[in-house]
């Protein structure tokens, strides 16, 4: 009950951070180095060094690696709502695949008449003899269009989830379910071929971003480097969240939120904001991973997929933001070898790791260089 003392002592007392929020000199050294080689080491490499050369980066591995890093992304959303919340979701798949619909549906009108039937319309259109494009189309081919939507999409959809649950005080695994059913029924939503958005198919077939070409070396190197910094500053921006006082409300929150309560804080409006905000950051992880991927459908909001970030959270180290982004880098990096060299045990090893990092590793990856105290 550290954090409900931390609210009640003098507001002139600077207050330490809750011990979850802290991460040694160590493991921060170990992340901010990480990072160094991914967005300067590797996009040399991939430009630089002749393909020969041992070296060198192809454009698959640096495509894995950008994905890799939007996944990570999305664990760390994932950890403030749930490590420093105390709210489980299993539904973040959702935001994830919002935010890269929303960067698709401006890809695919980047395509115009390079597509298969030559037309203004995305190909699936006129496939299905759409005549024209739906209303929530318009304005698409407009990249600030697209930005704002990877934005407001996401968040205005975890806002109003999140007002109606939190404000009905659901909570627990009741909370949790109804993220999943979310999840699933949107999924069901997408797949109809009537709604515009693709049906089973998707997106797919992206040509340009802003007038490059989507396959070209540079502008993957590009894209690579912007999720390298979208990452870094999701990191930064949770972790300046979970060491202000807003922080530390939430923090309380999760671990007797009756007694905040009785303190004087209404949890409604912490809640929503860190939930809204999660919500964000996992709809810009989504936006990158589509152009660097080159599909999205709605297998995307699975909810086998929001389970998965819950697996990354937990391998990685909850309530550590820097520890998902360890747990999304070794679970994706090993379901990449596993799945091309031993596909058949691939799940086997996924829960083997799940169980040892339960039994041996309480407090995940992570847990190995946290510190305690302030």
């Amino acid at each position: 009950m550290n954090a409900i003392a931390d609210l009640a002592r003098a507001p002139t007392r600077r207050v330490a951070p809750p011990p979850t929020a802290l991460f040694s000199r160590t493991g921060w050294a170990i992340v901010a180095a990480a990072l160094a080689v991914n967005c300067v080491l590797v996009p040399i490499a991939a430009l630089v060094v002749p393909g020969t050369s041992p070296f060198a980066i192809s454009a698959y591995g640096l495509t894995l690696a950008g994905k890799i890093m939007c996944y990570a992304l999305a664990a760390v959303a994932l950890d403030l709502v749930w490590g420093y919340c105390g709210v489980l979701s299993l539904g973040h798949g959702l935001f994830f695949a919002l935010g890269g619909y929303a960067m698709g549906m401006y890809l695919m009108r980047q395509i115009g008449r390079e597509g298969v039937y030559q037309s203004d319309l995305p190909d699936f259109m006129v496939f299905l003899d759409w005549k024209a494009l739906p209303w929530f189309w318009q304005g698409s081919d407009s990249f600030l269009w697209a930005l704002a939507m990877i934005v407001l999409v996401p968040g205005t959809v975890a806002f109003l989830f999140g007002w109606f649950a939190f404000r009905s005080r659901v909570k627990g695994v009741y909370l949790s379910i109804i993220t999943q059913a979310l999840t699933y029924a949107a999924m069901l939503l997408f797949f109809r071929n009537d709604t515009g958005f693709g049906g089973n198919n998707g997106f797919t077939d992206f040509k340009r971003i802003l007038g490059f070409p989507v396959a070209a070396i540079e502008t993957r190197v590009v894209l690579f480097v912007a999720t390298g910094l979208a990452l870094a500053g999701g990191v930064v921006a949770c972790r300046a969240v979970v060491r202000s006082k807003l922080g530390r409300v939430v923090t309380a929150i999760r671990d007797a939120e009756s007694r905040v309560m009785f303190t004087g804080y209404d949890p409604l409006p912490y809640k929503l904001f860190v939930w809204t905000f999660s919500a964000v950051l996992c709809g810009i992880a989504g936006a990158l991973y589509v152009p660097q991927v080159g599909i999205i459908n709605p297998s995307e909001m699975a909810p086998a997929n929001s389970i998965e970030m819950v697996i990354w959270v937990a391998i990685g180290g909850r309530g550590t933001l820097v520890g998902p982004v360890a747990g999304a880098a070794i679970v994706n990096g090993a379901k990449s070898y596993f799945t091309a060299a031993f596909p058949e045990f691939w799940l086997f090893f996924l829960g083997a790791l799940f169980v040892a990092v339960t039994l041996f590793l309480p407090r995940g990856v992570a847990g190995l260089f946290r510190r305690r105290g302030a």
